[in-house]
């Protein structure tokens, strides 16, 4: 089911209309995630968005497919498709379609979002968020920088509340689409009546085809040939094996979509090319052997000290800023490469993309009295003439923008202040979790640190950091993995992935109970209205366990139906997540519709009456951590052989009837509040230890009646 039903049924009918009129006339079918194929006729009404007080619009033509846009007969502008121009993919790892367009100057007319699976957006963000994010691109330069802020750049829109990771998304599509069609009509530099780079023409081919080609070029450099570069220098080199490898250089220009997209993959290849400047060109370097590259100079100073691009007369060093570092290459047959990096390199370093190139391998060594000896192993360059494009005339050349990190990055950076407290947090629940029997031996200061900890995880991290996890997250890694996984999508939001990198680990320590908890910002709303509800004398309603244990199964059920659901439609799936009142209660604040408020007001009312009621028999994200939680290495809950058989005084006091009558705990259920551990180490309820107790104080006792009597005449 697609976003226009959701815009048509919360909307007003004008709107839905519109959304469903573009739906039907661009066609569900017409456009795939391949950039070549072409999408069809564009409505009047979205017309009328993208590109105000156009007459006419001719079909998109070219390569990548954009339509030329008319006023009184003259063309003023392009019309694209993000999703046939570059193949957007969000952080569903679904695609997404936005059509844009753009003026002579290359300014953004206006962009319409036709078509998007993004689960944050699937519900509860209205019509008017997302056409005013969508449409406030307008009048954005593509030349300009984009960069992650906390505050968006001036231009920017601002990012839909409680979905900055789709926004991001969103903007990356428009910007990297513009800039390819703008590039290939000559609104950017390289006109089409000059030779210019091709940026735009992607098709698929393996390793095998992009060596034998040149689009990559490959140097064997032998021990052998190492000592005989030394030879008479004075370096004992200590290589005794001549035909063995010392390295094995591979190096190319990833520019092109031909190159860059099938060695580093469409989603790596899209952050690559929206990071970079518009003159910007990136290289990729690979090797095997002996020797590295890559050395481990360029951590301390910056730059990389064993290697460089010559270029003529022009060195052009290679620095950490412009680096990237690659795990894998993508293409079909590629080899097990030692390591891989991509170095951008800034388009006002004069490096020209069309004339050859090639990369200086440099080789030190100690000499005699401590002389440092230098010797170079090149590897040439030259660009086939597939990737020249134009006739042989000058180029207009437009200002470079400055290197821009990939997206994460930018990020991640923008948001240190965010990752260092939610760390420290993680840091200070860890020593809680690693000491909790000193912790439970003293009641009071449990009481303390536990009540002020839930507050920090209702108020910094699921108010104000929106750190909120949710199913809707399981079934996009689950289909992610099913799919083409890029962790790049899981890295864009930074506190949710720190959190769920957490959880995973403490999955195998302690179970799910960890998050249950301690991390979930709706528990721990639920627990806080819970504690004022008792000190209001509110009445608490006991469930017999018999019951209990026949409902918390329903949990499982909602799961495991959105996860059917989702494997037929995940647009489905995410409504039917609607079940979690997360996004209601913590991501947007009560801040929605009517009937999303009621649901989560009336979650919460009966947990005043039943401790955590949502999360005993509705919560499907806590069913999913219960799952893999089976398989813990350790049991940190202390039980006596008494529990059960001559106590049950844990069992009563269990916050979510995670105590069987039988005294065993349930982990699936545990939300680890160490109640009962409080219990376990107070000898004033626990009957065993109040027992102990009771026959060390008669001893005691007798003892000091015994040093009493003894001391009379």
């Amino acid at each position: 089911m697609s976003v226009s039903f959701w815009i048509k049924a919360i909307c007003p009918a004008r709107a839905g209309i519109l959304a469903l009129a573009a739906l039907v006339m661009y066609g569900w079918g017409v456009l795939s995630a391949s950039a070549a194929e072409k999408p069809a006729a564009i409505p009047e009404e979205i017309l009328a968005v993208v590109f105000p007080g156009a007459h006419r619009v001719d079909p998109f033509t070219g390569q990548p497919p954009a339509a030329p846009v008319y006023r009184n007969d003259e063309v003023v502008g392009y019309l694209f498709s993000t999703l046939a121009t570059v193949g957007t993919v969000g952080y569903s790892g679904k695609p997404i379609d936005i059509v844009a367009g753009i003026d002579l100057d290359a300014v953004i007319t206006g962009a319409f979002l036709l078509k998007h699976n993004e689960p944050i957006l699937v519900i509860g963000v209205s019509h008017r968020d997302l056409a005013d994010f969508v449409g406030g691109f307008t009048g954005i330069p593509l030349g300009v920088r984009v960069e992650e802020k906390e505050a968006p750049a001036p231009g920017f829109p601002d990012a839909i509340a409680g979905a900055t990771v789709s926004s991001a998304v969103i903007r990356d599509g428009i910007v990297r689409a513009g800039r390819v069609v703008a590039r290939s009509r000559g609104l950017l530099g390289g006109g089409q009546s000059g030779v210019r780079l091709d940026r735009e023409t992607f098709a698929s081919a393996g390793w095998n085809d992009l060596v034998g080609d040149g689009s990559v070029v490959h140097r064997r450099v032998s021990q052998g040939d190492v000592v005989e570069a030394f030879e008479g220098s004075g370096v004992d080199l200590s290589l005794d094996k001549p035909d063995a490898v010392f390295i094995d250089l591979y190096a190319g220009l990833v520019s092109p979509p031909r190159v860059g997209q099938n060695l580093l993959g469409k989603a790596a290849f899209n952050r690559l090319a929206i990071g970079m400047g518009i003159e910007d060109q990136a290289i990729v370097i690979a090797a095997n052997g002996l020797y590295s590259f890559k050395g481990t100079g360029f951590i301390r100073s910056g730059r990389f000290d064993r290697v460089q691009i010559v270029q003529g007369e022009k060195t052009i060093p290679l620095t950490k800023a412009g680096y990237r570092n690659v795990e894998t290459l993508h293409a079909d047959g590629a080899p097990e490469l030692r390591e891989t990096g991509v170095f951008v390199i800034p388009g006002d370093s004069g490096f020209d993309p069309l004339k050859p190139w090639r990369v200086d391998l440099l080789v030190s060594r100690d000499g005699p009295e401590g002389k440092l000896v230098q010797r170079f192993f090149s590897i040439d360059y030259a660009l086939p003439e597939r990737y020249r494009l134009g006739t042989p005339e000058t180029a207009v050349e437009e200002e470079a923008a400055p290197v821009a990190a990939p997206l994460w990055q930018e990020i991640w950076k923008a948001r240190w202040g965010r990752i260092v407290v939610v760390s420290l947090i993680l840091l200070v629940l860890s020593a809680i979790l690693v000491f909790q029997d000193s912790l439970a031996s003293t009641p009071r200061l449990h009481r303390r640190i536990r009540l002020g900890f839930l507050a920090v995880t209702l108020l910094w991290i699921g108010w104000y950091a929106g750190g909120q996890l949710s199913v809707v997250n399981v079934l996009t890694f689950s289909h992610s993995l099913m799919g083409d996984f890029q962790w790049e999508f899981f890295l864009l939001d930074p506190v949710i992935f720190l959190l769920w990198g957490y959880v995973a680990v403490t999955l195998l320590f302690w179970g799910r109970g960890v998050f249950c908890g301690w991390l979930c910002p709706f528990g721990a709303l639920q627990e806080l209205l819970s504690e004022g509800a008792r000190k209001l004398k509110v009445p608490q309603v006991s469930i017999p366990f018999a019951l209990h244990e026949r409902l918390w199964p329903i949990k499982y059920v909602i799961f495991l139906g959105l996860f059917a659901v989702s494997l037929h439609s995940t647009n489905l799936a995410f409504m039917g997540a609607e079940v979690e009142p997360f996004k209601t209660a913590i991501l947007l604040k009560f801040m929605r519709h009517w009937p999303f408020v009621l649901y989560a007001v009336a979650l919460l009312a009966a947990g005043l009456f039943i401790e955590r009621f949502y999360c005993r028999y509705l919560c499907p994200l806590g069913a999913a951590l219960a799952i893999p939680a089976r398989i813990r290495m350790f049991e940190w809950l202390k039980r006596r052989p008494q529990c059960g058989r001559e106590c049950g005084i844990c069992a009563q006091r269990c916050p979510v009837q995670a105590i069987h009558p039988s005294g065993a705990i349930n982990p699936n259920e545990c939300i680890h509040c160490l109640g009962c551990q409080k219990l376990y180490f107070d000898d004033a309820i626990c009957p065993p230890l109040a027992a102990l107790r009771k026959r060390r104080e008669r001893r005691q006792a007798l003892a000091a009646g015994h040093a009493v009597s003894a001391e009379k005449p």
